[in-house]
């Protein structure tokens, strides 16, 4: 069991149902960090990501009376912070809607990359260094956001393939070929990367 469900045993949901303020606070105080951090590596902006966390659990106060229980709280907040960063990513490029509606959520879509590096002939500190690490963020920020999304929420917060399909409201299948995706171009785009880094050790 991960993380993202283990506070959820602490939380009554018939408090929250009742309007128990102190419970909605118990629900914020365990869900804003994760909440945020999503919201901040979707957008990768403090404010927009601000923004984000409030409405989140704006829009959980105002609807948790109509919560029917069929997903985890946990899973719920994660689908409404990421609608809301979603919706952000399209007021800033509306050209990548369609992209962010997700097309060719079949395995035969996917395209193998053309670069790839074995990055274990590289000395470790060259895989930890700062630079590396914002190069990786730099990486997922270019990912189209369908992919990033499934990335983030997989990948990054740890949530299942059921839950991220939960989240994001598209089937398994497209969780699975997406995540697939979204690791083929990380790892040709971060082979780039790393292949100028051997080539720079071997001389």
């Amino acid at each position: 069991m991960n993380e993202i469900n283990l506070t959820s045993d602490t939380i009554s949901l018939d408090l929250l149902k009742n309007g128990d303020r102190a419970e909605f606070a118990k629900l914020v105080e365990a869900y804003s960090g994760q909440i945020y951090k999503l919201a901040l590596r979707i957008l990768e902006n403090q404010r927009d990501a601000e923004d984000v966390l409030q409405e989140t659990f704006l829009k959980a106060y105002r609807s948790i009376a109509n919560f029917e229980g069929r997903s985890s709280l946990a899973t719920w907040l994660y689908r409404i912070a990421t609608n809301e960063a979603l919706m952000i990513v399209r007021k800033r490029k509306p050209e990548l809607s369609l992209e962010i509606e997700g097309q060719d959520d079949h395995e035969d879509a996917i395209v193998t990359p053309y670069h790839f590096t074995d990055w274990r002939f590289l000395p470790e500190k060259e895989l930890q260094s700062s630079e590396a690490k914002q190069h990786m963020d730099q990486a997922v920020q270019r990912l189209p956001a369908s992919l990033r999304a499934v990335f983030l929420l997989r990948d990054v917060e740890g949530l299942s393939v059921k839950e991220t399909a939960e989240v994001l409201r598209i089937s398994e299948g497209a969780v699975k070929t997406r995540l697939l995706r979204a690791r083929l171009r990380l790892r040709e785009d971060l082979s780039e990367y790393f292949g100028k880094a051997l080539t720079e050790n071997a001389g």
